[in-house]
């Protein structure tokens, strides 16, 4: 279903943007040739075809997921002005 020139002014108007007849044209063309190729996709047949999860064959090269350093709570806790039981303590901000 294509938009005619008064969707796309509704649509301009309802997200406050000033549109000439020119740019509302160029707009109203450009979106009907998106409709287009998006109703040629759905066109395609996909029965029996399974979502590719990931495009590039399902490898995906991680890094393994280990500490790489050590409780620095501690050591941390020296710089906070205010502490207790281990958290910063920050003034209050909203009430």
């Amino acid at each position: 279903m294509p938009l005619s020139a008064g969707d796309i002014r509704r649509i301009a108007d309802l997200g406050r943007i000033d549109l000439s007849e020119e740019q509302t044209q160029v707009i109203q063309n450009e979106l009907n040739d998106i409709f287009q190729m998006i109703e040629q996709i759905r066109s395609v047949n996909t029965d029996g075809i399974e979502p590719m999860p990931n495009p590039h064959d399902g490898v995906e090269r991680l890094r393994e997921d280990c500490v790489s350093e050590s409780d620095k709570r501690e050591e941390n806790m020296k710089n906070a002005p205010e502490q207790a039981d281990g958290y910063f303590l920050v003034p209050q901000v909203i009430e």
